[in-house]
């Protein structure tokens, strides 16, 4: 029994992470369509899932849908695994029928999300990389190699540049003092983070981070395809509209974004049109949005207009991060060599003062 509750216990910390939902609701569509039903195909994908909690959570659920529990009420109660969009979506899959299909739908929207975050990952994991070498190395210089020649610098009988006497100054608080500065840089990180955390941190932060150049592109247009493929996603699955603008907003990663569609739910439930209320917000929803939608809500055709939109967002942003290492490489040179400039710099100048005098 306690070997039972200390199993619970940890597995509360173990994730479930996206690849193993694509490859339940992947095979779920399989099982569904060969007649396998709903409980035992849960079942089957239970004993063949690696991940412990995922499995006792499938358990659970098989259970619960032998119980006479609709699928959808019964992953509800699992909002760590299974998100709002996820339970709203197969609600309304098994109210129309149509639960195959949204399945499927899932299935490709959560396979989409691993595309970009993948591609993500590996533009920035270059220039990430190449700035924590960066504050290695120069650590290191301040460190080891500037003390050494501290001493040399010192001895001379010339009056040392200003960039000399602010890196000398550096070296020996690092050398001396340094357990300040990493004091200081944990409570800095603390309170960054804790703010962050607020409301108005988030906000502030994702303001600001918006009007970065080629960075705040980029988060726009990854905040406009998850806007316009969770929108169509739930619409097409039957969700009603104030319903889907709240469930939109929780997919949303800036706070920017997430508040204004939530502003959304409101303005429709009082029946003033999408795109109205967008032509509002031009810095977060491009004239090419605006137009597309209002023409969709004229036409009918809604869903499938904005499917052209993100079509053309996504190929935008494989182009963008594709190009991402050979857009900042440029810029990290510049900035490791300004710094190598200004070490050798003050560095060679006090030797070239002495040789004058010589």
């Amino acid at each position: 029994m306690e070997k039972k509750t200390l199993e619970n216990f940890f597995l509360r910390f173990q994730r479930v992470t996206l690849n193993e939902k694509i490859f339940f609701t992947k095979n779920l569509v399989v099982m569904i369509r060969a007649g396998i039903p709903l409980s035992e195909a849960v079942g089957i994908l239970s004993s063949q899932t690696k991940n412990k909690k995922f499995r006792k959570i499938l358990k659970d659920i098989k259970a619960d849908i032998e119980g006479g529990i609709s699928l959808a009420k019964s992953i509800s109660k699992y909002p760590d695994v299974f998100p709002e969009i996820f339970v709203n979506m197969i609600e309304c899959g098994e109210q129309s029928g149509q639960l195959e299909k949204v399945l499927e739908e899932l299935t490709n929207q959560m396979k989409r999300s691993r595309a970009l975050a993948s591609k993500l990952k590996r533009a920035l994991a270059y220039p990430l990389f190449v700035i924590f070498i960066m504050i290695i190395v120069g650590i290191f210089a301040l460190t080891f190699i500037l003390p050494k020649i501290t001493s040399i610098l010192e001895e001379m009988n010339v009056e040392l540049p200003l960039t000399t006497k602010i890196l000398i100054g550096l070296s020996k608080f690092v050398t001396k003092r340094g357990y300040f500065l990493l004091i200081a840089l944990v409570i800095f990180a603390y309170l960054f983070y804790r703010f962050s955390k607020t409301k108005k941190g988030k906000y502030f932060l994702d303001s600001l981070v918006l009007k970065l150049p080629i960075i705040g592109g980029l988060i726009k247009k990854i905040n406009l395809i998850k806007f316009s493929r969770t929108f169509t996603s739930l619409l097409a699955s039957g969700v009603p509209l104030v319903k889907t603008f709240q469930i939109t907003s929780t997919v949303l990663s800036n706070s920017l974004y997430q508040e204004k569609v939530l502003s959304l739910s409101q303005f429709t439930s009082k029946g003033v049109t999408i795109s109205s209320v967008l032509k509002k917000y031009p810095d977060l929803f491009p004239l090419i949005i605006t137009h597309v939608i209002e023409i969709g809500e004229r036409t009918g055709t809604l869903e499938t207009i904005l499917g052209d939109v993100i079509e053309f967002y996504e190929d935008d942003v494989d182009e963008t991060l594709t190009n991402f290492t050979s857009i900042i490489e440029p810029l990290l040179i510049v900035i490791l060599g300004i710094a190598v400039a200004i070490m050798a710099l003050a560095i060679i100048s006090p030797m070239y003062s002495l040789v004058q005098t010589i």
